[in-house]
């Protein structure tokens, strides 16, 4: 058998050996991610729903972007169309989650590969534990399912990241491949947008004498798809920008708070002042998407009351500023709870659930699901295998004070190595942005909070890879 093995080595290709002895711990975590999700796959070959699934699929349908929500996922949707299969779509989806989980490991993978080169298997260990929570928490897993954008936002995003941490030095090419990849992360979700703020404020810190050019044309590449997508936006709406409602998603931040008898609007505004939401529905819900919204008979809807909304949400936030931050820390620490509560209501947080029984789509989706796939297919629960599925998500997941571990382990390995504050900050302070920001501008969501996890575990194994050693 000696003899045996050594022949095949001979005629494997040059350098195949080393490479298959330092990256098989990755290799064999994406394996057992594979399996995980052929087996969802074949419990739920129909994809999962939610409330966005619509508006998004209408894009590809109609070539018009969203009103309310950031379109450029229904142009990924719109160039998988001529497969007129939603089960394509969600093994895309799949395939995305694990080329995230490749390109964080690729990255931890190199800076230990340079801090401990003639350690042969820790980099790769390393690497491979990084990727853990990506490729296995079974709500990660469930999010891929979902016909929704955060799979496409969370790669496009860990792709800007890794590219900016790629070298030491960040030129003029890395910096407009980031800010391009950056700007598409805007487009697939707004909550990408203020990341720029940080990305600069990183970029500009990183050493004495700030890199502004690198700067500037990072600026200049998140542009660039920003200006296209809003030249898209008012071909087809009329106004120059990426949504119609971002004023309304701030107004229904502020409802959680906000007292007329203190902020005192003018008369125009009175329509408002807070409704009360119904029993267990969040406030910020209720007035977006319940019957006791403002704008459920406002004339234009939601676009047309968006500069009244702006407003009424400024004037809140300036006359009650510690009620405003009061709610935005309380939202923001939901992350880190140990178990799932019902938020923002029991309908939506079901979602997060792969599904006991087949849910029948309803006539809005049935009409678009037609116009995509060219006929209407509920969703299917194909047993033992969901049943499987569904004992794995409710067993094997991050719960919040997991990421909160997370996060505190990176911040505690940037303080003992001073030299890997300069690579770990940016995806912590992402991951944090991430958390944050969502809070601040619109309301808590469970779907939200997984976006930061890949951010927190990159920080955190980073955070440990000493310097590059001299030569």
């Amino acid at each position: 058998m000696g003899a045996i093995g050594r022949a095949a080595r001979r005629h494997l290709p040059h350098g195949t050996a080393p490479a298959a002895r330092r990256h098989w711990p990755v290799a064999a975590v994406l394996a057992a991610a594979l399996a995980v999700r052929a087996v969802a796959l074949a419990g739920y070959p129909t994809g999962l729903w939610f409330g966005d699934s619509v508006g998004y699929l209408r894009v590809a349908v109609t070539l018009a972007p969203s009103i309310t929500r950031a379109s450029a996922y229904g142009v990924m949707l719109l160039v998988l169309r001529p497969l007129h299969s939603l089960f394509a779509v969600v093994v895309v989806q799949h395939l995305i989650g694990l080329l995230t989980a490749a390109l964080l490991y690729a990255l931890v993978w190199r800076h230990a590969r340079a801090a401990w080169p003639d350690r042969l298997l820790l980099p790769g260990v390393l690497g491979a534990a990084a990727t853990l929570p990506v490729l296995f928490d079974g709500y990660q897993i469930q999010l891929e399912h979902l016909l929704l954008s955060e799979t496409l936002f969370t790669f496009l995003l860990v792709a800007a990241v890794v590219v900016l941490l790629w070298n030491a030095r960040i030129g003029v090419w890395t910096a407009a491949a980031g800010g391009l990849l950056l700007g598409l992360a805007g487009t697939t979700r707004s909550v990408g947008l203020p990341l720029l703020a940080i990305v600069l404020v990183w970029l500009l810190a990183r050493r004495p004498g700030a890199p502004w050019r690198p700067a500037a044309v990072l600026v200049t590449a998140f542009a660039a798809p920003l200006l296209l997508y809003a030249t898209w936006f008012k071909v087809a709406h009329g106004r120059f920008a990426l949504t119609g409602t971002e004023n309304v998603f701030l107004y229904s931040r502020t409802v959680d708070f906000a007292d007329c008898s203190i902020i005192r609007p003018r008369p125009g505004l009175l329509d408002l002042c807070p409704p009360k939401p119904p029993t267990g529905v969040s406030p910020a819900f209720a007035v977006l998407w319940t019957k006791q919204s403002p704008f459920f008979h406002a004339p234009g809807g939601k676009m047309g009351a968006n500069e009244r909304a702006g407003e009424f949400a400024w004037a809140a936030i300036r006359a009650q500023p510690v009620d405003y931050v009061r709610v935005v820390a309380r939202d923001t620490l939901r992350a880190f709870w140990w178990k799932r509560t019902v938020y923002p209501q029991r309908a939506t947080f079901r979602k997060y659930d792969f599904p006991v029984k087949p849910i029948r789509l309803s006539k809005r989706q049935a009409k678009v699901a037609r116009a995509y796939t060219h006929r209407v297919q509920s969703g299917r629960v194909v047993e033992p295998y969901a049943g499987w599925t569904r004992a794995y998500q409710h067993r094997v997941y991050l719960p919040g004070i997991g990421l909160g571990a997370v996060l505190a382990v990176a911040a505690g390995g940037m303080l003992a190595r001073r030299g890997a504050v300069r690579r770990a900050l940016l995806p912590w302070l992402v991951s944090a942005g991430l958390l944050v920001i969502p809070a601040a501008t619109a309301d808590f969501d469970y779907r939200y909070v997984l976006p930061a996890v890949p951010f927190g575990a990159l920080s955190a194994a980073l955070a440990f890879v000493p310097r590059r050693r001299p030569g």
